[in-house]
């Protein structure tokens, strides 16, 4: 079988278990799931991307996070106003994360801001969740709960689908 008919079949079974599965939970984030699962492939698809998918992806997801509290607890919309106060602190954010890729944990830049764009998709599109209350609750409907549960189980599952199509590439031996 070839590579890409292997991985079609691994990712869409895959796939279609992990929809079912958030979909089950309930306060899973699928398009989360999916996006780590898109960095695990981009990250190079074995062990080693598994690891950096889930710490980059956990990484950008902390930061962007704790640039919504800044965003939403420090009076500067106050002073500055409303759209000049949040692009400064995304600014500021983003200098930080990308000057993180110093260190080899957040090295993969892509990865770093793939949870980053998860956090504020999911914060700026989900009614009520882009407030002090919501992003200090220990809760599903914490950003910094449910981005990452959302993210390493896509990862997890992008590493099965992974496993999988090597598994259905093996041709089996030859009878002698």
């Amino acid at each position: 079988m070839s590579e890409l008919t292997s991985l079609a079949i691994s990712v869409a079974l895959l796939g279609g278990l992990c929809t079912w599965f958030t979909l089950s939970v309930g306060v899973l984030l699928i398009w989360a799931a999916f996006a780590a699962w898109a960095c695990f492939f981009h990250s190079g698809g074995d062990l080693q991307a598994l690891r950096t998918t889930i710490v980059s992806n956990c990484f950008g997801v902390l930061t962007a996070w704790v640039t919504a509290v800044v965003i939403v607890t420090v009076p500067g919309a106050e002073l500055l106003g409303e759209p000049l106060w949040p692009s400064l602190v995304v600014c500021l954010s983003i200098a930080c994360y990308i000057s993180a890729a110093r260190l080899k944990s957040f090295s993969s830049i892509p990865a770093v801001t793939y949870g980053y764009a998860c956090t504020f998709a999911f914060l700026l599109q989900t009614p009520g969740k882009f407030s002090a209350e919501s992003l200090s609750s220990l809760s599903f409907s914490n950003a910094l709960i449910v981005v990452p549960v959302s993210m390493i189980i896509g990862a997890v599952f992008a590493f099965g689908s992974a496993r999988f199509a090597a598994r259905l590439q093996r041709r089996p031996a030859m009878a002698s």
